[in-house]
């Protein structure tokens, strides 16, 4: 029997796909340059604030971010909706099937709320 491998805390690095991750490397390596592109953005705005820019300015930077998170949210959404309905469609049992159209239905609903 192999040796488990060993814990990794690198946010980027490839682990088993688990319910509900940003599976699959390319998902997860778009997703993570968004949201890079997010940080330099939101310490762009700081540094405005900082530099006492014009509101206004740092409004539509700032609607930029909000954009741009929704858009990283979206990705989110769809990868975890075709996770969910392969899910269900790999298995016969119709428990399962709703179970998992229900959890991608509650995910939907957290992207709304906010």
């Amino acid at each position: 029997m192999d040796p488990p491998a060993p814990a990794t805390t690198d946010p980027g690095a490839s682990a088993p796909a688990a319910h509900g991750s940003a599976s699959g490397p390319r998902t997860r390596r778009a997703l993570l340059g968004r949201l890079r592109r997010i940080e330099g953005q939101v310490r762009g705005i700081a540094r405005m604030v900082d530099g006492d820019a014009d509101c206004i300015e740092i409004l539509t930077q700032v609607a930029a971010v909000t954009h741009a998170l929704e858009a990283a949210a979206l990705m989110l959404v769809d990868q975890h909706l075709r996770d969910c309905l392969q899910r269900g469609a790999a298995t016969t049992l119709a428990d399962e099937q709703t179970k998992q159209v229900e959890q991608a239905l509650r995910a939907v609903e957290r992207l709304l709320r906010t």
